[in-house]
């Protein structure tokens, strides 16, 4: 198999959170107390971030991230740093995750759209400026954000006043206009490799989601339709030199995930229509579903295989990656494949369920595989 270019995503990739160390865990709870000020945080933090990436160069991998030690979730901290955007703390959403031990409940803060969507400042700037700044030399450091259908998929019309916005298709040309600015803010500030964070795309494939879906009043049949086409309006300026990927997983908190079911339902439309450069797709377990709709999968864009679980600490074996490597090569040229996790380590604050040497195990098992698969990262 031939060796990749110097454009990510790379052989080795990775999603993007990684598992808060204790010092910063304490530096958190400390600043909750009031025992600690914001600039003593910000100086833990910045602590926490220029370990991290000297510890994922260390590892091999070409992309290094700050493991969004500066946020509280993946994506609920920017979709809050949106104008137009309230955060609710006097309701809840429940959702209910799942493991092999069984169900997991958890509430989460909800969202509302109460003005007209609005980009005030350029979100995770300073982060990803600082992230940056700390690159090893040889590395890309990649910027990780929410994609604009997760400010729509909780709560749906619901969620976005009906006085601000009677007209759904105002309430997307704002968002995608928002979304624009952001993506040329970030590039002036010097990202060229950002990642789309998306559980929407995914968890329609569920058709528990689809019925949720149209509880809260959508149109399950078609909302990923809706969804590709308003990713595409935000991503159609983009600066050439900005590689794009989009990260689909079935939700991950603590171990758990919310959703289950192959990427049939969606592939079509999505792999042939989303206008992105790569896929980080989750294909860990059975739950994922096979192989089949990467053929789908036009040529040019990367298909990163998520055959590594961010859930359990147990190590898979290389032959086996190797094999499941092959098997997807039966449905898009294996030139196309690359390797990771099949999701962050750390969705939120509580991360999953294993240590960080045994996080850094993972790393080091996907970039020696990447290594003897193609030869070069």
């Amino acid at each position: 198999m031939a060796t990749r270019t110097s454009l990510p995503p790379f052989r080795a990739d990775h999603v993007g959170s990684l598992l808060r160390p204790e010092a910063l865990k304490r530096a958190g709870a400390e600043y909750a107390s009031g025992a600690l000020t914001a600039e003593q945080l910000k100086a833990a933090e910045d602590t926490a971030v220029r370990d991290v990436v000297r510890r994922q160069h260390e590892t091999g991998l070409r992309t290094v991230t700050d493991g969004e030690f500066r946020r509280s979730s993946w994506h609920m901290d920017f979709i809050y740093g949106l104008g137009g955007v309230t955060r609710v703390d006097d309701t809840t959403v429940d959702v209910t995750f799942h493991n092999e031990r069984g169900d997991v409940a958890a509430q989460f803060a909800t969202a509302r759209v109460d003005g007209r969507i609005r980009l005030d400042d350029v979100l995770f700037g300073d982060a990803f400026a600082f992230l940056r700044d700390n690159a090893p030399r040889g590395t890309t450091p990649k910027l990780t954000i929410p994609s604009p259908s997760m400010v729509h998929y909780r709560g749906g019309r619901s969620a976005i006043d009906q006085e601000v916005y009677p007209d759904l298709d105002a309430f997307w040309t704002d968002l995608t206009a928002a979304y624009a600015a952001e993506i040329r803010g970030v590039h002036r500030l010097g990202c060229r490799y950002l990642q789309l964070d998306d559980t929407s795309l995914a968890y329609l494939n569920d058709p528990e989601q689809r019925a949720h879906v149209a509880e809260l009043g959508g149109d399950p049949a078609h909302q990923h339709e809706t969804y590709i086409t308003n990713i595409n309006r935000a991503l159609r300026d983009r600066p050439a030199d900005l590689r794009v990927t989009t990260h689909l997983c079935r939700g991950n908190f603590a171990s758990s995930w919310a959703a289950s079911g192959s990427y049939d339902y969606v592939a079509e439309a999505l792999f042939g229509g989303l206008d992105v450069d790569g896929f980080f797709l989750e294909f860990d377990d059975a739950r994922s579903g096979g192989f089949e709709p990467l053929r789908y999968v036009p040529a040019g864009k990367q298909v990163v295989l998520g055959l590594v679980t961010s859930k359990r600490p147990e190590l898979e074996s290389k032959d086996a990656l190797k094999r499941r490597i092959d098997e997807a090569a039966r449905y898009v040229d294996a030139d196309q494949l690359c390797l990771s996790p099949q999701c962050g380590f750390s969705s939120t604050q509580e991360g999953n369920n294993l240590t960080e040497e045994e996080q850094f195990a993972k790393l080091r098992l996907i970039v020696e595989t990447a290594e003897e698969v193609w030869g070069g990262l």
